[in-house]
């Protein structure tokens, strides 16, 4: 394994502190600087509309720049807006720095799937993108429980600190550890959005947005419908949220290599499995042990679906996959942002902390049923020859992508 994808990992494992270990950090961040918790909420929002914004805009500004300068400066400007965050003064500007922390979010992860498809050779595309986004998946399992105890034990502005020292070091491991990459030959915003006349790219990030929409909605209130359905004790719930990281990094890994042997099937089996996990948490959510299995399974389930999902839009992106492949970005945040209204909707409902689970069932169903369609739909054209440097197509059969001729990777 190549270390410039440890190098691109531990800057994804600082970004996926950051943004989850918010979440464990309200209170103490809404009693520092006296606003209320559903207030102290809208520092997740802000992160989120940072993420969708920043990934077309940043991505398009660097077109025509090397990827490794683009991965420094993205990692980088993360880091900066960390120590914003560290010594904001107030409510309002803390939630700005929020803002300017999520802008790279995107278009990091977008051009590191890129730089890690790259990086490999043409049968490992998917595993190799996986290992970078084993940062985050870890960060889930170490980076978070570890941040909402250092928070809760020295202040949340403690925590901004550690992952601006982590954030540091995954820039200038990038710096030191990944090779020049230079720009694609036709960089630009006006090549760029030629991937998005594919009506394949349009359906991948459709079932982004719906389909781990399911993930999210039961994300999203997890810790009541363990604390209040489940049985679990507060102190327990941290550790059950450790496994679900665990969940999340197994199918990180699974992901990859079902991706590589088999694209097509392998995103709507994940889709499939979670959903049908979700439908069972009302019944799994009786007894604890049942829950926290129950939760593992949502979480690699949830998680093995992203790999797949990232090297399929970098095949149908072709020439011009660093603009998708940040868009991906800003369909999970969506993805985020409608799993948790809907399944909000339902608990205001009175349908009670079980309802999200099943609501997120439902995403997870449409999601399948878009992965489903699509392939039905691919397996109808002809097969094109990529062009050269294009991430290798999978066959219209759902063959492993990389199958057939090989594309040398960039170096």
């Amino acid at each position: 394994m190549p270390l410039a994808l440890v190098a691109l990992a531990i800057t994804a494992f600082a970004i996926g502190t950051t943004e989850f270990a918010a979440m464990g950090l309200l209170p103490q961040v809404a009693d520092d600087l006296q606003v209320s918790i559903p207030q102290a909420g809208w520092l997740i929002s802000a992160y989120a509309i940072g993420v969708v914004i920043g990934a077309p805009l940043l991505t398009a500004a660097a077109a025509r720049l090397p990827r490794k300068a683009v991965l420094v400066g993205l990692a980088a400007l993360f880091t900066v807006g960390n120590l914003l965050c560290a010594v904001a003064p107030n409510f309002w500007l803390l939630a700005a720095a929020r803002l300017v922390t999520g802008l790279p979010h995107g278009a990091f992860f977008g051009a590191g799937a890129v730089a890690a498809a790259e990086l490999a050779a043409p049968h490992l595309r998917a595993r190799a993108v996986a290992v970078m986004f084993s940062g985050l998946t870890l960060a889930n399992v170490v980076g978070v429980p570890a941040a909402t105890l250092l928070g809760q034990q020295l202040g949340w502005r403690a925590t901004m600190l550690v992952v601006v020292a982590i954030g540091t070091a995954g820039t200038l491991a990038i710096a030191r550890l990944v090779p020049h990459l230079p720009a694609p030959e036709r960089a630009g915003l006006r090549h760029e959005l030629t991937a998005f006349r594919s009506g394949q790219l349009w359906l991948a990030l459709a079932t982004v947005v719906f389909g781990c929409g399911g993930f999210f909605a039961c994300y999203s209130y997890i810790t009541p419908l363990l604390t209040e359905v489940a049985g679990v004790g507060t102190a327990s719930v941290t550790v059950v949220l450790a496994l679900f990281g665990v969940g999340m990094t197994i199918g990180n890994v699974v992901g990859g290599y079902a991706a590589d042997r088999a694209l097509r099937p392998g995103i709507c089996a994940s889709f499939v499995l979670l959903a049908l996990t979700l439908a069972a948490f009302p019944v799994t959510a009786g007894t604890e042990w049942s829950a926290a299995l129950t939760v593992v399974l949502v979480g690699l389930f949830g998680f093995a679906i992203v790999p797949g999902v990232q090297t399929l839009v970098l095949q149908k992106a072709r020439n011009a996959p660093t603009l998708a492949s940040a868009t991906v970005q800003g369909a999970f945040n969506l993805a985020n942002a409608q799993g948790a209204f809907f399944g909000g909707l339902a608990i205001d409902a009175g349908l009670g902390w079980t309802a999200p689970p099943v609501v997120g069932a439902g995403l997870a169903g449409i999601g399948a049923l878009i992965a489903v369609l699509a392939w039905t739909a691919d397996r109808r054209r002809p097969v094109d020859t990529a062009p050269p440097g294009a991430v290798a197509d999978a066959t219209p059969d759902g063959a492993p992508a990389g199958a057939g001729p090989a594309v040398a990777p960039a170096r």
